[in-house]
This record gives C-alpha cells, structure tokens and sequence, in this order.
C-alpha cells in the first residue's frame, strides 16, 4: 500500500479532476480486501452513506502510546479510495499521533476537501473520528 506522502505527491502532480477521481479509485483497489467476518455491524463505521468497515488493533510502542494498525474497506469504489488515505495516514503510526491527525489539512493537501460531496465528507469524518476513538481507546487501555 502506498504512504500518505507518495498519495499526496501523486495528487500533487494530477491536473484534471477527473484524474484524480481514477487515482482515488486504483488506490482502493490496491486496498487488500477484508474478510467478510470482518464485514459486520461492530465494524462499521456510522455516518457514511456507503458501506464502511473498519478494524483497529495495537502493537506495542512506547510505554502508553501503542502504535495503531487499521484495516478497512468499503462496497463502494471512490469511497474504497478514500479508506486507502484514511489508513495511510493513520496505519502504523503512534495513537498520540493519530489523535493529533488534523483532517481538514490533509484533506486540503489532497485537494480533496472542494470536490468531495458533503454526503462524502461526512462520512469521511466518521471514519476519522472512528480511527482516532480507537487511539484514545487504545492508549487508555496501555
């Protein structure tokens, strides 16, 4: 999967709108598919119009700070491409550092936040809430 900085560098160097909707949708695909016992109400993440599942685990980090790792995926292509970014911001990074995630610059960054429609961007935010809940979770349990 790529990183959150190769993404940004690629967004970055499409022109077209329409280009970038493509690059979101390959980067989905790109996405390893989760498991369908994975695919289940718990995980699910609210407030999306699509359907979104996403599962958080721990590996040990520093004392009260594990680092976080995210699998998600969704039914639906654009939005599958949005799961990519979430997780490659988030995946394998620290759960102070996934709390601090500022979503509004990322999404800024990609030249996201002005094409993606609101029902999207909602449920964008949903899954970014979602994600950092399971930091604040996860350090509180560590």
């Amino acid at each position: 999967m790529a990183t959150i900085e190769t993404i940004i560098e690629d967004f970055e160097y499409l022109d077209d709108w329409e280009d970038r909707y493509r690059y979101l949708i390959e980067i989905g695909k790109a996405l390893p598919e989760m498991p369908e016992s994975e695919q289940i109400d718990a995980n699910k993440v609210r407030g999306c119009a699509s359907q979104v599942w996403l599962v958080a685990e721990t590996v040990p980090g520093e004392p009260g700070d594990p680092v976080m790792m995210y699998r998600g995926d969704s039914d639906a292509h654009i939005v599958r491409g949005l799961v990519a970014v979430v997780l490659a911001a988030n995946s394998g990074k620290k759960a102070s550092e996934v709390e601090q995630l500022d979503e509004t610059e990322l999404l800024s960054r990609l030249g996201l936040a002005e094409h993606l429609s609101a029902q999207r961007a909602n449920g964008l935010r949903s899954m970014i809430l979602r994600i950092k809940a399971h930091a604040a979770a996860a350090r509180a349990a560590a």
